[in-house]
């Protein structure tokens, strides 16, 4: 199993930024793919972005599309979410997961293994 520790959660202004952090356990292997996902309490997980670790091909969840941005750092093995101009719409718990292959363009959260624990995103107005 590998874990993953997400950071870089906290409070921002509505129209700020702020960068979420992904850092696994273990090298991420070429196949993986690595995904963000929002969680409001007593709601399901909702896809956000992902991101193929071997060539760093993306896909966003349409709210997220013009103002996140997915990124890896192969170097650090971390993957990046920037948020900017979040509203408070985006106020969530924030996780990341990831799997070991398929498709980017399946945002299913039960297609991915491991989980961290999430950090909590508080946008206001």
């Amino acid at each position: 199993q590998m874990w993953l520790v997400e950071s870089g959660g906290g409070s921002v202004p509505a129209g700020g930024a702020l960068r979420l952090s992904c850092v696994a356990s273990e090298p991420h292997k070429p196949s993986h793919i690595v995904g963000w996902f929002r969680q409001a309490p007593g709601m399901e997980r909702a896809f956000v972005a992902n991101i193929r670790w071997s060539i760093g091909s993306t896909n966003y969840a349409d709210s997220a599309k013009g103002r996140f941005t997915i990124s890896r750092d192969e170097a650090e093995n971390t993957v990046h979410l920037q948020m900017d101009n979040p509203t408070p719409e985006d106020t969530d718990v924030y996780s990341c997961a990831t799997r070991s292959a398929g498709s980017i363009k399946n945002n299913d959260r039960h297609a991915y293994n491991d989980w961290g624990q999430g950090t909590q995103v508080t946008v206001s107005t």
